[in-house]
């Protein structure tokens, strides 16, 4: 399938959770207030009925060179969500999963595993850290009008391909606004939400994706 690098780069942004599960007790400290903001902004999102949020993704090599930008929106509601690409859409009902991509005009189906390592952008504003990450708070800063507080995670499973995430948390709605993943190679990715919209009413039907509407796709059932 075409465009599977995009679909790549998403995972190492949002399905974070699949790492090893080592206990962190033999491993490191982990800093109380960065636990206390995590925690908070996972609180926070749980309480909204939905969200509806506008992302940039940007790639860069070790020379700190950009190599590519996507924009997006996710939306979400409960375990369900869909995400949009320019040549992609991503629909999850929380049983199957429908991967469309738009210039090969295919859509692969599967089954969704909400308990394991299955892609969902909901992971990276909840509680992803408890059970894989060493985590601790750098610091503050500020961006425009905001105050964000700086935390910095290390994964427990030393083999994996990246060796930091920094997540930055607005101190003021408690929202995480950005991430920021580090592989040792080197490359970069930068996760930014530009938009962030709570309660946006949206139908169950939105999170399917509808074969009707594209009566010429080839269907790939991987169920």
């Amino acid at each position: 399938m075409k465009g599977i690098l995009t679909i790549t780069v998403l995972l190492a942004m949002f399905s974070i959770s699949g790492l090893a599960q080592n206990s962190v007790k033999n491993l490191g400290t982990n800093d109380p207030d960065a636990k206390k903001i995590l925690d908070g902004a996972t609180a926070k999102f749980k309480t909204y009925n939905t969200v509806k949020a506008d992302f940039v993704l940007q790639i860069e090599n070790a020379a700190g060179q950009i190599q590519g930008t996507k924009k997006g929106t996710a939306y979400m509601k409960g375990d369900q969500y869909k995400v949009e690409l320019t040549d992609q859409e991503i629909f999850c009902n929380g049983q199957k999963m429908w991967t469309y991509d738009k210039n090969a005009n295919e859509v692969q189906v599967s089954k969704f595993d909400p308990g394991g390592s299955s892609f969902t952008p909901q992971k990276i504003f909840t509680n992803f850290y408890e059970k894989d990450f060493l985590y601790k708070l750098n610091g503050e800063k500020k961006e425009g009008k905001k105050t964000l507080q700086e935390i910095e995670l290390t994964p427990t499973d030393k083999n994996k391909a990246f060796f930091k995430i920094l997540v930055f948390v607005d101190k003021a709605t408690k929202n995480i606004v950005s991430t920021r993943l580090f592989e040792k190679n080197g490359n970069r990715y930068a996760y930014k939400v530009s938009s962030f919209i709570p309660n946006t009413k949206i139908d169950n039907s939105f999170f399917v994706f509808n074969t009707a509407k594209h009566p010429d796709v080839e269907v790939i059932d991987l169920q």
